[in-house]
């Protein structure tokens, strides 16, 4: 998934276009982290229901219990999907040793776990916004796991 925004943001920390900021020279990791953990409309949504996230695991585990009112909202569904793959990449992230943001080219992000493998985060969170699996607290533990 192309994330227009990032080049500007690459632009202002001096990395080139297309480079993943985490990799590049002079990158700076705090700050993609800090990116990509917004999830403006994940938490505006899911705070509808009551459900305030935490950055947990135990989080995880909350959103796939919620009842999946999204749904009803076919354009705001995939927007919705990436927040959630970017909230789970961010659990990752902060609570799993090693772990890490990595941006293809062309903005794609991911998590990369400390043995090397690749995470897409922001597909498992769109195959759970849409399809409601995998659930978000299992690729966590999976994740946790590597």
């Amino acid at each position: 998934m192309n994330i227009p925004f990032l080049d500007g943001w690459r632009r202002r920390h001096g990395g080139p276009r297309g480079q993943s900021p985490v990799s590049a020279p002079g990158g700076d990791p705090e700050g993609v982290a800090e990116l990509l953990s917004e999830c403006a409309l994940l938490r505006a949504t899911v705070g509808r229901q009551g459900l305030e996230l935490d950055d947990t695991p135990s989080s995880l585990e909350a959103l796939d219990q919620l009842p999946p009112r999204w749904r009803d909202d076919p354009e705001e569904l995939p927007w919705l999907g990436n927040d959630a793959g970017l909230y789970l990449g961010t659990v990752i992230v902060r609570t799993v040793r090693g772990a890490a943001w990595h941006v293809w080219p062309g903005g794609h992000p991911v998590v990369r776990l400390a043995s090397g493998r690749e995470v897409n985060v922001v597909e498992a969170g769109l195959d759970w916004a849409v399809h409601g699996s995998p659930e978000l607290s299992q690729v966590y533990a999976e994740a946790a796991e590597a």
